[in-house]
């Protein structure tokens, strides 16, 4: 997929609304009762970043990125402002915020993940683009140092260990990180209110599967 790493200007998309999707199939019974089943194991998110009055300077920013992206034909990093790090957007990040996976000996690769729990369910969320510099990672507990004792691939997720977690040893990892997204359209419409300001009404972004 034609995808290319450089984030939406965070201080455009600050504000925008959305968030996760998911797709169910429901069934309604003769009796009532309901059959429910989804084919998508992930959510996928929507936002629509539409700008509002704004410095024009801000709307000529939009339409260059719009352009270099050619409309929906390349995805690009998306910062979700209320769901951005491994934690509570309001806390720092730490090495034991998202426990990744457990040693079994034989496997050094790994897929960052975040998980939200409710209750005694929950959904593991794979973290494919995570943000460059933001990235700790613990073996039970104890700080991993990047490039010494593993390696990360900021386009995929994955972490590599230079030596092998032994078996039972539990890996964890904080980080930031953006939504893999692309424009949900190849029209963007603006206007000129005034001499020192402009607005785009809608600027749909969609969540890409990577």
């Amino acid at each position: 997929m034609s995808f290319h790493e450089v984030q939406f200007p965070v201080g455009l998309s600050f504000g925008a609304i959305g968030g996760p999707e998911r797709r169910t199939d429901v069934v309604t019974l003769s009796n009532g009762f309901e059959e429910r089943n989804t084919p998508w194991a992930h959510s996928k998110r929507r936002y629509d970043a539409g700008l509002g009055l704004r410095a024009f300077t801000d709307v000529e920013a939009v339409v260059a990125f719009f352009e270099a992206r050619c409309g929906q034909l390349f995805a690009f990093r998306w910062k979700d402002w209320a769901d951005y790090k491994s934690c509570s957007v309001r806390a720092a990040v730490s090495a034991v915020d998202q426990d990744i996976a457990v040693g079994d000996g034989a496997e050094q690769r790994f897929q960052l993940v975040k998980v939200y729990k409710s209750g005694e369910q929950q959904y593991a969320r794979p973290i494919q683009k995570p943000v460059d510099g933001s990235l700790m990672v613990a073996l039970d507990q104890v700080e991993q140092v990047e490039g010494v004792d593993f390696t990360a691939d900021y386009t995929s997720g994955v972490i590599s260990f230079v030596v092998t977690p032994e078996v039972g040893v539990q890996i964890s990892a904080g980080f930031e990180f953006d939504v893999p997204g692309r424009f949900d359209s190849d029209q963007i419409m603006t206007s000129l209110s005034t001499f020192q300001a402009g607005d785009i009404p809608d600027i749909p972004v969609v969540e890409v599967r990577v």
